[in-house]
């Protein structure tokens, strides 16, 4: 479930790999693969593993038990200095007294490659990542992008089998970060090298990666493409978590293959698709999903369809959205609001219908 195809060639496998801190597991029994050339992200909240993973894979922690491999070669009891691997930090850990060349060259230089040979090899690298010219500047002297950059040169500077990224993004403003998300991924494609990314961020994790792990009280919940993830949650954590969701909880009523319904507290009963438990039931149900119309007839033979109020207007360009109040919900329906259309001037206080099919709503035992 956790590895690539069986054709595919493999930089990084990790099997049963635990590491306990006493009786604490932050990492418990994980196993994966990720293939050459992929970009490989793990998602998950702060104090789930993911850093305590992505420093066994570096060297800088053993694993109780398990085995890491690189390129087929396990690297238990394989110093960091001497694995096929290098990082870049989120504080990129660039040498300020250093210039642009000689911070990319210096792994290099360590290496006991000769300085001639070492610049040479620096400056195509900074060409390469698009900072031709750049290498006599001093790094506090360049932008946050730059700097990305810089860091980036330098890892790949030493053709490294694999190259891990210690949420690189978290301490850019949020237009240099969007902008640094397809810089990293344009990167990544243009030198075909495999990157384990770490983050907390699913956006970033969604634009960038080919495949995403999330990751959940040192487990992983799920692993699979973005897409995936998005629209075929496999446990309610990995629903809630990846993306926004709009989220209630009930009495499983019915089920069977494919079909389930929960009863709210309210009595309201909303029909979703999946697996229910007679006790309780989580439904799941994505904004974007949600269908809005100004009359009930309007949305035909949806098999969930209720009458509310807007609440909110939440204005944020063209990811605008409108809470709804509706009788028998617990908390307002969310759902993406159009920009052009009969509703895109709708105030707080109008009345509303929404609605959504039963393959929409995904259902999970709670």
């Amino acid at each position: 479930m956790f590895a690539p195809s069986m054709s595919q060639s493999t930089d990084l496998d990790l099997v049963n790999v635990t590491k306990q801190f006493g009786a604490h597991a932050a990492v418990n029994d994980v196993t994966f693969s990720v293939a050459r050339g992929e970009f490989f992200s793990i998602l998950g909240p702060s104090g789930c593993g993911k850093t305590t993973l992505m420093r066994m894979i570096a060297g800088f922690e053993n694993p109780t038990s398990g085995d890491i491999r690189i390129r087929d070669k396990s690297m238990i009891g394989v110093p960091a200095n001497r694995r096929p691997v290098n990082m870049v930090f989120q504080s990129l850990a660039l040498f300020p007294m250093m210039s642009v060349g000689e911070n990319v060259a210096y792994g290099l230089t360590c290496r006991g490659v000769g300085r001639a040979e070492a610049d040479e090899r620096a400056a195509r690298m900074l060409e390469r990542v698009g900072l031709k010219g750049f290498g006599e500047r001093r790094v506090t002297a360049l932008s946050g992008g730059q700097r990305q950059r810089v860091a980036i040169a330098r890892c790949l500077v030493l053709e490294p089998t694999l190259v891990l990224l210690d949420e690189p993004l978290g301490a850019l403003d949020l237009k240099l970060r969007e902008h640094m998300k397809i810089e990293l991924k344009q990167l990544q494609g243009t030198f075909n090298t495999t990157f384990a990314y770490i983050t907390h961020d699913q956006s970033e994790a969604l634009v960038m990666s080919d495949r995403i792990a999330v990751m959940n009280q040192g487990r992983f919940e799920q692993v699979g493409s973005p897409r995936e993830l998005y629209h075929n949650p496999m446990t309610p954590f990995v629903a809630s978590f990846v993306g926004e969701t709009n989220r209630w909880a009930g009495e499983g009523v019915s089920s069977g293959s494919d079909a389930a319904s929960i009863r709210l507290a309210s009595g309201t009963v909303v029909q979703g698709t999946g697996a229910t438990s007679p006790k309780s039931a989580l439904g799941f149900v994505r904004p974007e999903a949600i269908a809005l119309a100004q009359s009930a007839e309007s949305l035909g033979a949806l098999p969930n369809r209720f009458e509310g109020r807007v609440s909110a207007v939440l204005f944020d360009g063209a990811n605008s959205s409108l809470l709804v109040e509706t009788s028998g919900f617990d908390q307002p329906v969310r759902a993406v609001l159009p920009q052009a259309g009969p509703l895109a001037g709708i105030e707080v206080g109008a009345p509303i219908h929404v609605g959504w099919t039963a393959d929409a709503m995904k259902v999970f035992a709670a």
